[in-house]
């Protein structure tokens, strides 16, 4: 029998396909992994340092004078 096509492929074929996409899902997270930057632990813990800031008095940065007609 020909495995040409997935509908009419036997059960070792099956099997196959699942077995490579496995390990192809298992090697692009593990490049995924290993690709990630190094982040120094000392910029989060300067974010989490951070000073509390209060929201003071609201302010209008624009304004509209034109009138609409409609």
């Amino acid at each position: 029998m020909n495995n040409y096509s997935i509908a009419s492929a036997d059960r070792t074929t099956h099997l196959k396909v699942v077995v490579v996409s496995l390990i192809a899902g298992i090697i692009v997270v593990g490049v995924g992994i290993a690709a990630r930057p190094n982040l120094p632990d000392m910029s989060t813990r300067l974010e989490a340092r951070a000073p509390v800031l209060k929201a003071g008095q609201p302010v209008i940065w624009t304004s509209s004078e034109q009138t609409t007609i409609r």
